[in-house]
């Protein structure tokens, strides 16, 4: 068999640095892609072949996959990894920046996932990696175009699992919870700024609050642990369709499976307070 090539978007920073370092140690022939190149100098030392490509461009797109294809005839691991989160209350949030969220969390993903399909049909055999949140299963105020975006992957890619199984191809997600990064931050302070003068500026305070106390050491975890376990579903035989992953997300999930509506609204509506 050829050396296993792996694809990782999103690749500048955290959980997509992180899992293209492992992938490379692991013995894939990896390569990492983001909008911004400059970003990857640690992984082109490490000997991962990086290069630019924009989710919401499907030129991009399509061009990554040729090159790919090209120099590499095979594609055994794809890592959907990019993505991004804007919080803002429904009522102020420009439709075109829940378009944009959509195209980057959804369907720049999805368009990444039609081209490297046929190849990996052809071989018999590979396996699609979608990054997902626990927030494809919980719920924040003011977070809904995000959480759309991740409830959507959850669904796409259960049906996706389903529709690929009888060509080899398996679908697995990764659910992190809290994640060390400058996501939180830059989330945060774009929730406060769009929702200064507005009447959610109280609750937006609330949830960049919540968003502090989640996202620091000993509460969240670091994007390796995500990197580990990405790497286990790339590499294990029979990987399973779901993996929580960091510190509190099988708790999280566990409890929006037990509690009712109502009284996990209320637990959320106490946290964000």
């Amino acid at each position: 068999m050829s050396e296993r090539v792996a694809l990782v978007t999103g690749g500048s920073s955290g959980i997509g640095e992180q899992t293209a370092l492992r992938l490379q140690r692991a013995g894939f022939t990896t390569y990492a892609v983001a909008r911004r190149v400059d970003r990857m100098k640690p992984l082109e030392d490490a000997g991962v072949t990086t290069f630019a490509m924009d989710l919401t461009d499907d030129p991009s797109i399509t061009a990554g996959v040729d090159r790919l294809v090209e120099e590499q005839r095979r594609i055994d691991v794809l890592v959907n990894n990019a993505g991004y989160g804007s919080y803002g209350a429904v009522e102020n949030v420009p439709i075109d920046e829940a378009r944009r969220q959509f195209e980057v969390n959804v369907f720049g993903l999805a368009r990444l996932t039609q081209l490297v399909t046929p190849l990996m049909r052809d071989q018999g055999a590979g396996r699609i990696i979608n990054i997902s949140s626990i927030g494809g299963k919980f719920y924040e105020p003011l977070g809904a175009w995000y959480h759309a975006t991740k409830f959507a992957l959850e669904g796409f890619s259960d049906s996706l699992r389903l529709e690929l199984a009888p060509y080899g191809i398996g679908v697995v997600v990764i659910e992190p919870g809290p994640i060390l990064s400058e996501w939180s931050e830059i989330a945060g302070d774009s929730l406060v700024g769009s929702s200064r003068g507005t009447p959610y500026e109280r609750q937006a305070e609330g949830v960049r609050r919540r968003f502090e106390k989640s996202y620091r050491p000993m509460i969240a975890s670091g994007p390796d642990v995500v990197a580990d376990k990405i790497v286990k579903a790339a590499t294990v035989a029979h990987p399973r369709p779901r993996y929580p992953v960091g510190r509190g997300a099988g708790s999280i999930l566990a409890a929006r499976r037990v509690l009712p509506d109502r009284a996990f609204d209320a637990v959320v509506s106490r946290l964000y307070a």
